[in-house]
């Protein structure tokens, strides 16, 4: 359980569970402020987590990767509930990363106890006014629940039972939280960062034993709170204020900063901090990040505005959505889903900035279509933001992920919303190609040889074959081993008469209950393209 690859797939799991259950952990959002998006910072806390995974090596070494989570989670960090989630992956890396190489397996069960009270005790070392009925009580009571479990002679079977019992242990306090905060009873809900912590537990019970937990609560509907005057009106200050902070210490900013108003948060640490705090008076608060260091990434909250747009139920705004595409045929598809497209193998900052504010819209959502054009539409994307519009990145690393995450985009929807499920459209999908080699080359499916027919996996070669329409086969039956619901086809200018029927025949014959949808992209370089939901 314990080691770099387990690690590493039971962050993508959560992230994917709190996908699913980000909408009703956003609608439980009470305490302290109103303003639906407790679920939606938790997502994006996490996923920049991961994306600075992404960004290293694919390796098996458990220190660097807990830290690249942690380090991760810091930069990436959401409002209230993602910041104090970046302390619980911190603590739980530091515990983690203590591990010995060679770990033995008599380790994990303690290891397990180790990593949940760290987590929990670096989340209420962050809070300046740790509150009882929040997150913090959740995660506290799941690892008293596991340090309390019974034990056996087994580890293994040791590391199942403290898992479940810290599920447990966080779902009796999820349950009490409304006993503990008065904004919740008020309410009738649940806690919604507590809520985001029995999915993340949930997710460790099915990583170790496989199942899914008994005591999981089955939402049928989305919460409504009942929100009163007093639950409805943000209490606090109005601003939440939120900028990262390069300084060597943060005492003094912390003491200038907490008369100042609420919800303070000063987490991080070498030189490198998170700041987060409720406020009236925006410019002190920032100013006094400019006495202790050099802040940046600076975003400013209106509480009032945001409560408004949640009790609306949507914000109004005019959105629109910039693609990247590779081709004119797979333009014209992306054009007819309604996007703006950038056409270009590697466009540059300048194109995809003039392509953002072209739309003419406060609201916009981008989507790159492989890993290296990712880094220049954020760059882009940057640029925007300091013009004051609200753009967002799908990190998108494929066209079919593209295509994928137009199928679900709902302009009705509230732009958090779009954004969150855009970007899980676009994850759940596995992305394949087959193209020939340009040059004899070493791949993780053997010595390619020039006009070798390649079947490309993720970004990896798969397969080495003599022929386009038997490589797209293997390679499709590969990609449907591991399971999916639709399969979409994009033949380009070297795909050969007869592959699409050949591959359709094949679906419809090994997998009947699997939905095809066939395209021309027209590309040079890719005869075809798969993708796989």
């Amino acid at each position: 359980m314990f080691d770099a690859p387990a690690v590493r797939q039971w962050a993508s799991d959560a992230l994917d569970a709190l996908a699913r259950a980000r909408e009703e952990i956003d609608a439980l959002n009470v305490f302290p402020v109103p303003d639906g998006d407790t679920g939606t910072n938790l997502y994006l806390t996490l996923e920049a987590a991961l994306e600075e995974l992404d960004r290293g090596p694919l390796d098996e070494d458990l220190a660097r990767t807990v830290r690249a989570l942690a380090h991760g989670a810091l930069l990436g960090a959401r409002g209230n509930s993602g910041v104090i989630l970046s302390q619980f992956v911190r603590g739980g890396a530091e515990a983690l990363a203590a591990v010995p190489a060679a770990g033995s397996a008599d380790m994990r069960a303690d290891l397990l106890c180790r990593a949940l009270r760290s987590a929990a005790d670096a989340g209420y070392a962050a809070v300046s006014q740790p509150v009882e009925g929040t997150m913090l009580t959740v995660l506290r009571m799941a690892a008293e629940a596991a340090e309390g479990a019974e034990r056996t002679d087994d580890p293994l079977v040791d590391v199942v039972r403290l898992a479940r019992a810290a599920a447990s242990g966080a779902h009796d306090a999820l349950a009490r939280t409304p006993e503990m905060l008065e904004p919740l009873r008020r309410a009738g809900v649940v806690d919604a960062g507590g809520r985001g912590v029995t999915v993340l537990l949930d997710t460790l019970v099915r990583s170790v034993t496989g199942e899914h937990p008994v005591n999981e609560p089955q939402r049928l509907a989305v919460p409504k709170p009942v929100l009163d005057d007093q639950v409805a009106t943000a209490a606090g200050p109005p601003f939440e204020v939120m900028y990262l902070l390069e300084a060597d210490a943060v005492d003094v900013l912390k003491t200038e900063l907490a008369p100042l108003g609420d919800s303070l948060l000063v987490v991080g640490g070498d030189g490198l901090w998170n700041v987060h705090v409720h406020v009236a008076d925006v410019g002190a608060a920032v100013e006094a990040g400019i006495r202790a260091g050099r802040p940046y990434r600076i975003k400013v909250t209106h509480f009032g505005e945001q409560v408004a747009r949640q009790q609306a139920g949507r914000d109004g705004s005019v959105r629109g959505v910039v693609a990247l595409a590779p081709s004119r045929g797979l333009a014209d598809l992306v054009e007819s889903c309604g996007a703006s497209v950038v056409i270009g193998l590697r466009p540059s900052t300048r194109e995809i900035l003039e392509a953002i504010q072209s739309v003419h819209a406060q609201e916009v959502v981008v989507l790159p279509n492989d890993r290296d054009t990712i880094p220049v539409v954020n760059a882009a994307a940057e640029y925007a933001r300091s013009a004051g519009l609200r753009v967002a990145v799908v990190p998108s690393r494929a066209s079919v992920q593209v295509l994928a995450a137009l199928a679900v985009h709902d302009p009705g929807r509230r732009y958090e919303d779009d954004v969150v499920a855009m970007t899980a459209a676009a994850r759940a999908t596995r992305s394949g190609a087959v193209t020939r080699a340009v040059r004899q080359a070493l791949t993780s499916a053997g010595v390619c040889e020039v006009g070798d027919v390649l079947g490309v996996l993720d970004e990896d070669v798969v397969l080495i074959g003599t022929d386009i329409t038997g490589t797209a086969r293997e390679l499709l039956e590969r990609m449907l081993t591991a399971g999916g619901e639709l399969v979409t086809l994009v033949t380009g200018t070297g795909a050969p008469g007869g592959l699409v029927t050949v591959l359709e025949e094949y679906v419809r014959r090994a997998h009947p209950e699997v939905e095809i949808s066939c395209y021309d992209g027209g590309q040079d370089d890719y005869p075809l393209l798969v993708g796989v939901e």
